[in-house]
């Protein structure tokens, strides 16, 4: 008997919204449905082993794109899209003279694990469906017999309704001689297209090759100019308020963050190339010179009296709040909440030995302004959060919901920020930069303490673009700071030490000039830039 596996709620539900978590989004000509309960097919019975799952308890009308695989736990997390026609009770019109979804011609089987010697869970035979031509195949079938899958079960997608999708993380690799299967999630590929909807099937192959250069597996595409369900501004502040995070500072943190206008007030001056006198910013920020980039004609410092500019460089966390922008991501199937926290000051750098030795770098890592985040990814189908992307220096890393730490007795996830770097870690502990893996590296510590920002309740959203299309919606005042393109700290020089010979440092650790306000990163308007760093 095959097994019906639910997954658990891991994060709470919350009131609808307009469109907003109602589990199902009209892509333009497809109808898409978010389906969360599986039948188990096959599993693999080796150490690292994977399931397949079929989706069910499907709504009527609707038709799966492909099965779901998952790590063989008992807790069954993942989802998929289903679809159906939007137009079914519709006149077709314009150029829609194909329908979009169709059955596929056949199935070809792509591997089968009837030659494994272990059969204690049986057999597993993975099917491609053949699409006709004009169409593409968004997923694969796993049945538990040789027999081909019905024609009825799935169904093909119109090749102009479809995007490229891309490897996701590697599920399972099987190896026996010469032979290989390897399993990989799928998800969008953001630098092929910006509408790219995630649909919860997978892609595997028997070549052996690490590198595959275009998967034959699509994915979807929101066809529509305004994305359709993505939460209003009520919503956004519902979101916040459950699933806001706290953030917790070293014990020993020098920097702490401030809010902006207390950084300005405190007398934070703008500098002009050429100028030998600086001008004093406004609270608010609208004497800045708007627009611009990072071509060192204006750049801002620290208050000219040396006594002010230590108190202005430790912050002031009474003052501090998270600086939101919420945007659509994958397709307007989820929605991105970017929490930017502001430091007048990132601190020196110290280079550690195996966790056990720690010299102090001087001045090297210093900068003046720094600009950290983290971004909440919602599942606009639910509401629901589903990961939370942590920046690190130049990169950063996406955390599962399900693998987050949390406050006790919520569902807002905690963040560390590192001693004086303010890199941001899901977990408490010593993380090393550069030669890391050979145990030396620059010191990332982060630890529980008194000193925290709990984002939930301090906030201001400044900046939610997507909501200019959306009806009877109320649209997000940008403040004048954040159209500010050019740096928010003087350039330093200072001489490396011979002691980071051997370690491989990011620019904002060897030396650079002040960052750039949130709105001049590349993740604005594109997705998290995800590198390892460490």
């Amino acid at each position: 008997m095959a097994q019906l596996v639910t997954p658990p709620v891991v994060q709470p539900s919350r009131p609808l919204g307009t469109g907003f978590a109602t589990r199902r989004i009209t892509l333009g000509e497809i109808e898409a449905c978010h389906v969360s309960t599986f039948q188990k097919i096959w599993s693999s019975s080796d150490k690292k082993g994977v399931a397949f799952y079929k989706p069910v308890d499907i709504p009527p009308g609707y038709f799966i794109l492909g099965h779901h695989c998952e790590c063989n736990t008992d807790c069954l997390q993942g989802w998929v899209v289903v679809t159906k026609d939007a137009n079914e009770n519709k006149e077709l019109g314009g150029s829609a003279s194909l329908p979009p979804l169709v059955k596929p011609v056949d199935y070809s089987l792509v591997w089968s694990s009837e030659s494994e010697k272990d059969k204690k869970g049986g057999n597993g035979f993975f099917w491609w469906p053949n699409a006709p031509q004009g169409y593409k195949a968004l997923g694969y079938l796993v049945t538990n017999g040789p027999e081909k899958p019905s024609l009825e079960e799935l169904r093909c997608v119109r090749s102009d309704l479809t995007g490229v999708s891309k490897t996701g993380n590697n599920i399972w690799n099987k190896k026996d001689g010469t032979s290989s299967f390897q399993v990989w999630s799928t998800i969008p590929d953001p630098e092929k297209q910006a509408n790219g909807v995630f649909a919860g099937t997978f892609f595997c192959t028997t070549n052996s090759e690490s590198g595959i250069s275009e998967l034959p597996v699509a994915c979807l595409i929101n066809a529509n100019s305004i994305p359709i369900g993505m939460p209003s501004l009520d919503d956004v502040h519902s979101i916040i308020g459950k699933y806001g995070p706290t953030v917790f500072f070293h014990p020993k943190e020098t920097y702490l963050p401030s809010s902006v206008p207390w950084f300005f007030e405190n007398g934070a001056l703008l500098y002009k190339k050429g100028s030998f006198t600086p001008d004093p910013i406004a609270e608010d920020g609208s004497n800045l010179p708007q627009g611009g980039s990072a071509d060192g004609e204006y750049w801002i410092d620290l208050p000219s009296n040396s006594a002010k500019a230590k108190i202005v460089r430790r912050g002031d966390l009474e003052s501090a709040e998270a600086y939101v922008h919420v945007k659509s991501a994958l397709g307007g199937t989820f929605t991105d909440i970017v929490m930017w926290v502001f430091y007048p000051f990132n601190g020196p750098g110290t280079l550690a030995f195996f966790g056990l030795v720690f010299i102090p770098l001087g001045r090297i890592g210093e900068h003046i302004g720094d600009w950290e985040h983290v971004t909440l990814r919602v599942n606009n189908f639910t509401g629901e959060l589903w990961a939370i992307y942590f920046s690190q220096h130049s990169g950063g890393q996406w955390i599962e919901a399900g693998d987050l730490e949390y406050v006790e007795g919520s569902k807002k996830a905690v963040v560390y920020s590192a001693k004086s770097g303010h890199a941001n870690f899901p977990r408490a502990g010593l993380v090393l930069q550069g030669c890391g893996k050979l145990g030396v590296g620059i010191a990332n510590s982060s630890k529980k303490s008194a000193y925290f920002l709990d984002t939930s309740k301090k906030y201001k959203i400044v900046a939610a673009e997507y909501l200019k299309g959306m009806e009877n919606c109320e649209n997000v005042t940008e403040p004048a700071w954040l159209n500010y393109g050019r740096k928010w700290g003087p350039e330093i020089e200072y001489a490396s030490s011979n002691l980071v010979g051997c370690v491989k440092l990011p620019s904002e650790v060897s030396g650079e000039d002040g960052p750039t306000g949130p709105k001049w990163k590349s993740s604005w308007y594109g997705d998290e830039k995800v590198k390892d760093v460490f």
